[in-house]
């Protein structure tokens, strides 16, 4: 087995980009955090090479978007979570961008589709970013019942939609437990 895993870890895994997403957002301290507490409009360039993949697409409510946090600097594996400044937590039980392998993912609400440009809404992207892969969101396989989320379900998030959820705003706020 230490064979193998040493095998495993030596492998070069390289992706190309599909895409581009575009959105409002320039800089990291003022991008939300989380895209379903936002309104914001952007859009997702899909290369004219991968336009065919974009078949049906259309019939979609929301799309997952798969991408690389193309400004990230790396970081600790232990990591205080932008929700919570009391305790610093396992970088895989957090969504900050600073990880190992800085993928992100999204759920966005599709909008519309014009050729290789898909309008989106709840981005929570940077301006930018290198699009690694588009997969539907499908509700009969994407949601589960009876869901429990570790230590974010002991944080108090009343008016969390009404929050302007990003790092220097609840930096701002002091990141308090509300």
């Amino acid at each position: 087995m230490n064979e193998q895993n040493n095998a495993i870890k030596a492998m070069e895994i390289c992706y190309h980009p599909i895409g581009i997403i575009h959105s409002e957002f320039t800089n990291q301290e003022e991008t939300p955090i989380q895209g379903i507490f936002n309104e914001s409009v952007g859009t997702v360039e899909v290369f004219s090479e991968y336009a065919e993949g974009l078949q049906e697409i259309e019939s979609f409510s929301h799309i997952i978007l798969l991408y690389h946090f193309h400004r990230a600097q790396g970081g600790p594996l232990l990591q205080k979570p932008f929700l919570d400044v009391e305790k610093a937590r396992g970088i895989f039980a957090i969504r900050h961008f600073n990880r190992p392998n800085p993928l992100g993912i999204s759920i966005v609400r599709l909008l519309a589709v014009e050729g290789n440009i898909l309008t989106i809404k709840g981005v929570d992207i940077l301006d930018k970013t290198p699009l690694i892969d588009i997969k539907p969101y499908v509700f009969q396989f994407d949601n589960r019942d009876e869901v429990s989320s570790g230590w974010v379900d002991n944080q108090h998030f009343d008016g969390i939609a009404e929050w302007n959820s990003t790092p220097k705003a609840l930096r701002d706020r002091k990141r308090i437990n509300l």
